[in-house]
């Protein structure tokens, strides 16, 4: 067969190839149509999305590296392994593309991936890749918001900070799309809740969301004691995520064992193996600095890389879906209430003494409309660290509205 350069020219390819990138066009039929191997699809496809010469990578004999980008990418290898040999950091290979994207980025050197992989069996940065047994990825939904997953992480994301973080992450079944991912120092029900408040309101409501069957997304009786009376089966008891879902009518469900969570965790493994290493190269020791190699991470697996299952761009996928095929309904306040703070909330109910007074956290209120005896229920919308917002319902009749200082009312994480 003719060489691609003499059969196509070269917009012709880009023209597909960008085709492919809106994903309009799955792989495996662009590889038929160029007559091409995966292998070099991929490299014309980085080529393409750098905006260098389709035809240049092939043109001649290669080129040998020189001594000084062999120092900088023996440098790089060395990272990784420091990385690798660390038990406590979630790194387990070497990442040579991510390697020769450093290369390119602090340098400006192109060194081609197999020559990378060359030298590191050369010079001892190789680990054969354990055999698995095959694990068959599919999509089980239909439609984009039919199910969401949701889980949290926890790992020394940035090594030289020394503190574990937690990256609560969604993530749209159907394309991919990874809708939420913020770190956290420490994981809460309202940390959670405050991600169904940025999903539901910036994309929507779906039909359900996918979770573990920790603590705070399920009452798991013999598990689980808090307040709960002892004989609450499994979940007749609702947790604080549950009620929110249940006023948003978001059916939840349940992953019975954490192979079942692997959809969420395949991307997990590659957004925390470029975090990990990018937060070293980067010497970040502050959260929010982790937040910000976190958004870029989130921003190139959504909207440049081809997903392996499903062979197209998360967010292409998504936006296309969005208009043809989905389940998202639009968010809004559901009756009697006012406000999302009345359903992005944590709650509580309480009677009222006989002197028209509530009592939270060993802290008494006076709460205008309340009878004596009247059972109300508190919804404690936390707006920051410090402050919260509390408001006060009778049945669907909304009675008072007061801000208080957290630790006036003596609110915990």
């Amino acid at each position: 067969m003719q060489q691609l350069q003499k059969r196509f020219s070269e917009e012709q390819v880009k023209e597909l190839i960008g085709r492919y990138e809106r994903g309009e066009v799955k792989r495996r039929v662009m590889e038929e149509v160029l007559g091409i191997s995966k292998t070099r699809f991929f490299e014309l496809l980085e080529a393409y999305r750098i905006g260098a010469d389709l035809w240049k990578e092939r043109r001649g004999a290669k080129r040998a590296i020189d001594a000084r980008a062999e120092e900088f990418l023996r440098c790089e290898l060395e990272l990784d392994k420091a990385l690798i040999e660390d038990g406590q950091i979630p790194v387990y290979r070497y990442n040579y593309s991510y390697v020769r994207g450093e290369l390119k980025r602090k340098h400006g050197i192109d060194i081609s991936v197999p020559t990378i992989i060359k030298r590191a069996k050369e010079w001892g940065y190789y680990k054969p890749r354990r055999k698995h047994t095959p694990h068959t990825r599919e999509v089980i939904s239909n439609y984009t918001g039919e199910l969401i997953q949701h889980d949290s992480s926890h790992h020394l994301f940035a090594p030289m900070g020394g503190k574990k973080w937690y990256l609560i992450t969604s993530i749209d079944d159907y394309s991919r799309y990874i809708l939420e991912a913020r770190f956290m120092e420490v994981e809460t029900t309202n940390e959670h809740i405050k991600s169904l408040e940025r999903v539901f309101t910036k994309h929507g409501l779906p039909a359900s969301y996918y979770t573990d069957s920790h603590s705070i997304f399920r009452y798991v009786a013999g598990r689980d004691n808090l307040h709960y009376e002892a004989h609450a089966a499994t979940d007749e008891a609702r947790t604080q995520w549950l009620q929110v879902l249940n006023d948003c009518r978001v059916k939840a469900l349940y992953a019975l064992s954490p192979q079942a969570k692997g959809k969420a965790e395949r991307p997990y493994q590659w957004i925390q193996d470029h975090i990990v290493r990018s937060c070293v190269r980067d010497g970040v020791i502050d959260i929010k600095d982790g937040q910000e190699i976190l958004n870029e991470e989130i921003k190139a697996y959504n909207f440049k890389r081809v997903h392996s299952t499903t062979q197209e761009v998360p967010y292409y996928r998504y936006k296309k879906a969005r208009e043809q095929n989905s389940l998202w309904r639009s968010f809004e306040v559901p009756s009697p209430f006012k406000s999302t703070k009345d359903i992005f909330c944590t709650r509580i109910t309480r009677k009222a003494d006989g002197y028209r007074t509530l009592t939270l956290n060993r802290t008494k209120l006076r709460v205008n409309g309340v009878n004596p005896h009247d059972k109300i229920e508190i919804r404690i919308y936390r707006q920051n660290e410090v402050m919260s917002e509390l408001r006060f319902w009778r049945k669907e009749e909304l009675l008072d509205v007061q801000k208080f200082r957290n630790k006036d009312i003596n609110l915990t994480a």
